[in-house]
């Protein structure tokens, strides 16, 4: 039986498409839910053209099964909330408004908003508010490369990564490039220890004890083997460094300007309609009457 009604409301579907006008397509009605109803034409487009009539019948079906949940329990909630919990006029106004607001102000954000920050503007930041740049990790300077147990010139490599010397740093970068299963050797910045982890084989039960003790460290597993240089350390609880935080401070700065920029927005518009009397506050007695 199931099967046939789909069939008939495919069949439906498609008569309506070419030849019913729009009051035949809204008398049909197709499933009810207690006092609502369900008619053709709210499933008209549902379908899309060229669909097979199986996957026709699933979605139809599907969208029905749908439709009566929802409507039972949208008429269950209407007989057991209050005329005030429904009333959703206002909330639907201040959403709306709220939405234009917002849309309004991200265009202006868009338009005005200055994104230059200076090095200056991040370092004065940074040493006004020392206090905020608490680390909550331990950070590392570091030069790190693994490499297969068979590549070429291990003894050389063991050399060039504890090294300063310009040329070794060349050679190493070489080496890396075409023999390295994965290298970092950007020394000048900082990194969190814990990733350095995930990349290296290191064991260890106090980080801090580990970083305050080690320097070059040489691991290996079954397949690789693990070269660490650590150049410097911050532990955690200690003041991050201005480097590691520049880019977090310049997020910072910007935010600052959004909402100065949104505040003098609103401040303008008010002293604006104040000039051209375009505000007018009642008092108590009028607002009475």
């Amino acid at each position: 039986m199931k099967h046939y009604i789909f069939f008939l409301i495919s069949n439906l579907l498609l008569f309506s498409c070419n030849t019913a006008s729009e009051k035949d397509i809204n008398s049909i009605s197709i499933a009810r839910a207690d006092n609502e109803y369900l008619y053709l034409d709210d499933i008209i487009d549902i379908v899309p053209q060229g669909t097979p009539s199986k996957d026709s019948a699933e979605l139809i079906k599907k969208y029905i099964d749908n439709w009566v949940r929802e409507s039972l329990v949208k008429q269950k909630a209407e007989k057991n909330l209050t005329d005030e919990q429904k009333n959703v006029d206002k909330q639907l106004r201040d959403y709306r408004n709220s939405l234009i607001t917002y849309a309004y102000e991200k265009e202006l954000v868009k338009q005005k908003l200055d994104t230059v920050v200076s090095d200056f503007e991040i370092e004065e930041y940074y040493n006004n508010n020392k206090a905020d740049f608490e680390l909550k990790d331990n950070i590392i300077k570091v030069v790190y490369v693994k490499v297969d147990k068979k590549a070429p010139g291990i003894e050389k490599l063991k050399k060039w990564y504890k090294s300063d010397n310009m040329k070794d740093r060349e050679q190493l970068a070489s080496y890396c490039h075409q023999f390295a299963t994965n290298f970092y050797l950007d020394d000048s910045s900082w990194l969190l220890f814990d990733d350095l982890l995930k990349e290296i084989p290191i064991q260890t039960y106090n980080k801090e004890l580990f970083l305050q003790n080690n320097r070059c460290v040489e691991v290996s597993d079954s397949l690789n083997d693990y070269f660490v240089n650590i150049k410097g350390f911050k532990i955690r609880n200690s003041l991050s460094p201005l480097g590691f935080e520049k880019e977090n401070i310049k997020n910072i700065i910007l935010n600052k300007r959004k909402l100065q920029l949104i505040s003098k927005m609103k401040e303008d518009v008010y002293n604006d309609a104040a000039n051209t009397k375009k505000i007018e506050i009642y008092s108590d007695d009028k607002l009475k009457k």
